[in-house]
């Protein structure tokens, strides 16, 4: 669960006060501070294995990328501020950023080729909120990766299984793949990107 600390700031009272505590994340949403949970460790283990597959591939295909430490998302048409777990930016469009050099903060989609949310306990946020505030942004390709299962049966199905869905902007809106077991992920911004669903929900471990 989530924890309401405040509510109703505005991005730049909440980039002035965030809290200065580094072993916490917090984002807006709305304009309500939300101190999000605690990661488990196999959550973080799925986040690394991913950033680190995601930076070899566009390492080798020499594309001006990098995933950031620390950086927010604000969708230009409300109150919020979101900390995905993976985030590629498009370092060249960092320039036509207004909030990048003052708060390391993207609002522009050509400067988000992927964004990668890790499902967690507030796993409504993932599936909906976000989900809906990134396809209006235009990000071009959204990854929900639920490896424990957490989600609605709406998204992952019944009986619930472990699941990936790939969201796809065309025409302003997401298509969604999903990807189970060893299906091989099917990801428009790094096509020949070879992993399957249950490498990253074992982050790449082998028994």
């Amino acid at each position: 669960m989530t924890q309401v600390l405040r509510k109703l700031i505005t991005f730049d009272e909440f980039v002035a006060q965030y809290p200065d505590n580094p072993q916490q994340r917090y984002e807006l949403h709305d304009g309500v501070i939300v101190e999000m949970t605690q990661p488990t460790g196999d959550h973080e283990e799925v986040v690394g294995f991913l950033a680190t597959k995601i930076t070899l591939e566009y390492s080798r295909l020499n594309l001006p990328y990098f995933i950031p430490k620390a950086a927010f998302v604000k969708p230009l048409e409300n109150e919020s501020a979101y900390s995905p777990d993976v985030l590629i930016l498009n370092q060249p469009n960092l320039a036509n950023e207004s909030l990048w050099k003052k708060a390391s903060t993207v609002s522009l989609a050509v400067s988000i080729p992927l964004i990668v949310e890790v499902v967690s306990t507030n796993w409504r946020d993932d599936y909906h909120k976000k989900y809906a505030d990134y396809e209006q942004m235009g990000i071009p390709e959204y990854w929900i990766v639920d490896y424990a299962a957490l989600g609605g049966r709406e998204f992952i199905g019944k009986p619930k299984e472990p699941t990936i869905l790939v969201c796809c902007l065309e025409e302003g809106e997401y298509l969604i793949s999903k990807f189970r077991g060893n299906d091989r992920i099917q990801s428009p911004t790094f096509p020949e990107l070879n992993l399957t669903a249950e490498q990253i929900f074992r982050a790449g471990v082998v028994s």
